[in-house]
């Protein structure tokens, strides 16, 4: 019987409350109900089918908060799933990183709710523009960004994320003993580590189309509108917009700040549910600014993310070979000693433009 707050039963009421919490400043009452019931239901059929769920920062607040066993970053998120005991995976983001995924837990059945959920920066190269640039740029090593595919990741020699590129370009020049390295594929990242090394960057012309649409303008009209603001950027964003931020850093130092430091009123120069979620667990920090979001991310409903599990459908599988090498590199960057705090980027050195050679 229905007979709790915005119709629920009174067991569905109590099971929620703590999500509704979360994700009453983004969900309505009247989305509520058909929400609450989907959640439930979801985690009653992730123990039936011995599933996890691991949910990108770029989720919406429903299914971040209400159904994501871990959530956080596409690598982090692998690297969690590789060590849990679950036979089944749900990506609940895009299609590189249930490849990933795959890569790190190939023993495991790895689903995502909508196989079209892709990646404007992922689908920017391919495995053949790889090896053509390993044929120009002979005894470079190639460092590529985690937010690529499987095939890419098996020409590569190291990975890395937003988090630790600078670190993953100066260890693989010093290995290889070199003075540049090729960084690829997310030209703005490449040219926003440039900026923190005196190690040189051969990068490609890949974009997220998210980060791409960011301008300076954005940010002096969010400064005009909201003085006190304090501006955090993400480095797949342009340059100037690191320079004209307060602080710029992957989502894991996005999130420590706002998290550690309780600003009063923040803009977050990324995708748009990643302020959403973030609010959720920081209640008196006010998120203001421009709100782009990723068509892509937004293809994950918590509706197929229940049909997925209903059916055990979209399975995402990858070649035993690429595993193998693709494995590789991801697992020497995993095998290099974390930083004590998720990398920033120097905002100082950053206002002083670094030429790269782009491809």
């Amino acid at each position: 019987m229905a007979d709790g707050v915005f119709g629920l039963t009174k067991d569905l009421e109590r099971e929620t409350a703590g999500v509704w919490a979360k994700v009453k400043d983004h969900v309505t009452p009247l989305e509520w109900p058909e929400q609450a019931r989907l959640i439930s239901e979801i985690n009653r059929l992730k123990r039936e089918r011995d599933a996890v769920i691991l949910a990108h920062n770029y989720m919406t607040p429903e299914i971040f908060h209400g159904v994501g066993d871990y959530v956080g970053d596409s690598l982090g998120l692998a690297k969690e799933a590789a060590r849990s005991d679950a036979r089944v995976i749900v990506q609940a983001g895009v299609h590189f990183m249930a490849e990933t995924s795959k890569i790190l837990s190939p023993e495991k059945t790895v689903l995502i709710p909508d196989l079209r959920a892709g990646c404007s920066l992922a689908s920017s190269i391919t495995g053949a523009d790889v090896r053509l640039i390993k044929q120009r740029y002979p005894g470079l090593p190639v460092i590529t960004y985690v937010n690529t595919t499987a095939e890419v990741k098996a020409e590569t020699d190291i990975c890395c994320t937003s988090a630790n590129a600078v670190q993953v370009v100066e260890w693989a020049a010093k290995e290889w003993g070199v003075d540049r390295v090729i960084l690829i594929p997310d030209e703005f990242l490449a040219r926003n580590v440039a900026a923190q090394t005196t190690v040189g960057i051969i990068a490609w012309k890949g974009h997220c189309e998210v980060h791409k649409r960011f301008t300076a303008q954005d940010i002096a009209d969010m400064r005009d509108a909201w003085p006190d603001a304090e501006v955090l950027a993400h480095p797949e964003c342009p340059e100037e917009i690191l320079a004209a931020s307060d602080f710029a850093g992957s989502t894991a130092a996005m999130t420590d700040y706002v998290e550690q430091r309780r600003p009063r009123r923040v803009v977050l120069i990324t995708e748009c549910s990643m302020a959403s979620n973030i609010k959720g667990d920081v209640p008196g920090v006010d998120f203001v600014g421009p709100c782009n979001l990723c068509p892509h991310m937004k293809r994950i409903t918590l509706q197929n993310i229940h049909d997925c599990l209903v059916n055990l459908q979209f399975e995402v599988t990858v070649p035993e070979e690429m595993i193998a090498r693709g494995r590789l590199a991801v697992q020497r960057m995993i095998d290099l000693p974390s930083p004590a705090v998720p990398a920033r980027y120097d905002i100082v050195k950053a206002r002083h433009h670094v030429d790269v050679e782009l491809i």
